[in-house]
């Protein structure tokens, strides 16, 4: 079975999306839509894609799709998906799944009714080393998992004029910022790992408001954060929170702890170190390598690699006509909405929020 494949969105559909989807030989890539046409062209050739739209709608209405891949700002992840969805495809769509819980329940909803399999870009769940976290957790191998650390400083967004003006990472009012961008991977790890999530409190803020366009100097004004906090209270007793800046002028990197009753799991993102250790036992490397990384026309890093996995099993789920057997769905990606939207309630009104 072939799969006709369309893509919405050409910045990290190309980096990711695409040479992913270049692996697969049952991938039929039919249509790239992008609101630059330039961009999608250049994406289409680079990829030998034979149909450019600059017009998302149109693309959907004048293609024939089995999967619709969504890589573009939050605000339009709900009308893309249920465009598609409504016109027969299965979809992925990226992270977070939508601005807010009514969207995503609908998103959902609609999934569901329509038969439709449905995965949201989670794609650590398919990372070797974020999966061994998960097989030492459920084995009992550090016992009961008592708290969770993540920590995670960049430099990236620290200086004013590190991002062309009204860039829509920056506005709340598409859906941008760090809770969304690097907090949803959070959430969905810790679900992943632990379990449902019971309560959160947190706060997110934007400390870097007042900008300055990199190529022109313009002054402009951020609106969505560079930088939320959390404690997240799991359905099991795990106590997990999170410090996430981007507004940093250096970096600490991103780490991950886990702390339980008989053993201690530490993974350090800058080298994909996986460091395990019982009671009484020194530190062992357990670090797992990717069995994708050196695939041709892959590019570095988690984020890219652990796509080619998300890939295949979609594909295949597809081509098998079953459910999929791994993987963040739509389902995930509302429970994740849920408490992106209590963290932010948190935030405002500075209290815990139940989910």
């Amino acid at each position: 079975m072939t799969i006709r494949v369309g893509i919405i969105g050409a910045s990290f559909a190309r980096a990711a999306y695409l040479p992913a989807l270049r692996t697969i030989g049952a991938a039929e890539l039919v249509a790239i839509a992008s609101a630059r046409l330039s961009s999608a062209q250049s994406a289409a050739d680079q990829f030998g894609i034979p149909h450019v739209y600059d017009d998302w709608e149109r693309m959907i209405g004048e293609q024939e799709f089995d999967l619709v891949c969504i890589a573009t700002p939050t605000i339009f992840h709900a009308p893309m998906t249920l465009a598609a969805l409504k016109a027969g495809a299965h979809v992925l769509c990226e992270k977070p799944m939508a601005m807010n819980r009514d969207e995503s329940a609908e998103m959902l909803k609609t999934a569901d009714v329509l038969g439709k399999l449905h995965i949201i870009g989670h794609e650590l769940r398919f990372n070797p080393n974020r999966r061994k976290i998960k097989s030492l957790i459920d084995s009992g191998t550090i016992g009961d998992v008592r708290y969770v650390n993540i920590h995670n400083v960049s430099p990236s967004w620290g200086d004013p004029a590190a991002r062309r003006a009204a860039d829509w990472l920056l506005r709340e009012d598409m859906g941008g910022g760090r809770l969304g961008a690097s907090g949803s991977h959070m959430i969905d790890l810790l679900r992943f790992w632990l379990g449902d999530i019971g309560a959160v409190s947190g706060q997110v803020a934007t400390m870097v408001p007042e900008r300055f366009d990199k190529d022109t100097g313009a002054p402009w004004r951020a609106t969505a954060d560079d930088y939320f906090s959390f404690t997240a209270e799991m359905r099991n007793g795990a106590l997990c929170s999170a410090f996430v800046s981007f507004a940093g002028r250096h970096g600490t990197g991103n780490q991950t702890q886990i702390f339980g009753a008989e053993g201690t799991i530490m993974l350090d993102e800058s080298d994909e170190k996986l460091l395990v250790a019982r009671v009484g036992e020194d530190f062992q490397d357990m670090s797992l390598r990717d069995r994708n990384a050196d695939l041709p026309g892959i590019g570095a890093g988690i984020w890219n690699v652990s796509f080619v996995a998300l890939m295949e099993e979609l594909t295949a789920a597809i081509r098998e006509e079953r459910q999929l057997a791994r993987g963040a769905t739509f389902a995930d990606g509302h429970q994740c909405q849920i408490a992106l939207d209590a963290l932010r309630q948190s935030s405002r009104e500075r209290r815990w929020v139940a989910l």
